[in-house]
């Protein structure tokens, strides 16, 4: 059973390793290749884009992979896009592992926002002091808010840098511990916070930082879609794999 992963995550790298020793399976993991200094991978590896819907179809094809798993980011909307296209123009099984996100609790101030263009209007005309941790491709959605304040935490530098004013770039990669957390928005006097809602425990800390302060957080909220099955563990996304492969062996395949 030839199996295709698109990943870049933590679960999607968790997942090959556990596939990887069954003889039964072949197991290809596949990396955009935006990161410039990806972790050693547990799995045959490819990297960089298929070329869109109609690539990505082909891949399949060409490869006969009996079952796609897409375990990118929660909010790699493209590329998820993408593959449930695909797997319906090639007939192949597809399954998303993508881990739960974060729920508010007694204490955070969430404004919850559908996209980072919302994100940028939730900020308001008041000059302020704002942390952006969503990465670093789609900061330049802030250039239309020149009046705040930035500091942009991300695992690669932000090229192009923002044309604003007035910004501050933080290179790191998690996971951040929380009185960490609380230390670097102290320091640099955070007003407000604008996050992706990624879920998971490596990034966790700054909500939970912002919680003690009692600093507001923008939180993009996810989309996605409800036509493909999703495991929120890897252990769930273990038993669809083993599901599908049953049903494979009914088939004949």
């Amino acid at each position: 059973m030839r199996i295709l992963i698109l990943g870049g995550t933590a679960e999607a790298r968790e997942l090959a390793e556990r596939l990887a020793p069954r003889d039964a399976l072949q197991v290809t993991l596949s990396l955009a290749g935006r990161t410039l200094d990806p972790a050693p991978q547990p799995a045959p590896t490819r990297t960089g884009g298929f070329g869109g819907v109609q690539g990505l179809r082909d891949y399949l094809r060409l490869n006969r992979i009996d079952l796609l798993v897409d375990a990118t980011h929660p909010f790699a909307r493209r590329i998820s896009a993408n593959a449930e296209r695909a797997a319906v123009m090639s007939d192949t099984p597809l399954i998303r592992l993508q881990r739960a996100g974060w729920r508010p609790v007694e204490g955070d101030r969430w404004t919850r926002v559908p996209t980072l263009t919302d994100a940028v209007a939730a900020l308001g005309a008041e000059p302020s002091r704002i942390f952006l941790a969503i990465g670093r491709q789609e900061a330049h959605h802030f250039n239309t808010a020149a009046h705040h304040s930035y500091f942009v935490r991300s695992v690669d530098p932000v090229d192009p840098p923002l044309t604003v004013p007035d910004a501050t770039y933080i290179l790191a990669r998690g996971p951040f511990a929380v009185e960490d957390e609380i230390d670097l928005l102290r320091h640099h006097r955070i007003d407000a916070i604008v996050s992706k809602n990624s879920g998971g425990e490596a990034t966790y800390a700054k909500i939970a930082a912002a919680r003690a302060l009692g600093l507001p957080v923008v939180m993009v909220e996810r989309t996605g879609s409800n036509d493909v099955p999703v495991a929120e563990t890897v252990d769930a996304a273990l038993a669809l794999v083993d599901h599908v492969a049953s049903a494979g062996r009914k088939r004949g395949v």
